[in-house]
């Protein structure tokens, strides 16, 4: 496994000795497309998901894992978390809340454990390559290893 970005999910996966590898790429400062990711590490962009943070009602946030090259359903997370209706966290408050910078969002190792949802096109990977938690670096691990790390639930997320 290497090992050469040393991030709180590098550190969570060791310490459960779950699993993994990483690919560390270039970034760019002005791009944040997801879908770049993969031209730059290699690996197949159905593999490659997103992890986007948002509130429900009473603000209480919670989290989505979706591919890079799918839009989030508002509409669906709500019926999914149970919420009447869902916003996209302000982008000021990830770092606060989360501990993660737009772009390098991990759903390992936040502050805190939010609710988690993963769309439910995972179920068919085995494979899953999410945020090492900072830009220019993935994380590869087993579907499974990050359901249990998150406690995540698959929902239909995606439109």
């Amino acid at each position: 496994m290497a090992k050469a970005v040393k991030t709180n999910v590098l550190r969570y996966l060791d310490a459960h000795k779950i699993p993994y590898e990483t690919r560390e790429y270039a970034v760019d400062d002005d791009n944040f497309d997801g879908k770049l990711v993969a031209g730059k590490t290699g690996l197949d962009p159905a593999m490659i998901y997103k992890t986007l943070v948002l509130t429900g009602e009473g603000s209480k946030p919670l989290v989505c894992v979706i591919p890079v090259e799918q839009e989030l359903d508002l509409k669906a997370v709500a019926r999914a978390a149970g919420h009447k209706s869902v916003a996209m966290l302000h982008q000021k408050d990830l770092l606060p809340l989360t501990g993660y910078q737009r772009g390098g969002c991990s759903p390992i190792g936040m502050k805190k454990l939010f609710p988690t949802y993963i769309d439910e096109s995972a179920r068919s990977l085995e494979r899953i390559s999410v945020s090492a938690g900072v830009r220019g670096c993935q994380v590869i691990l087993a579907v499974d290893a990050l359901m249990s790390s998150v406690n995540a639930r698959f929902a239909a997320l995606c439109r």
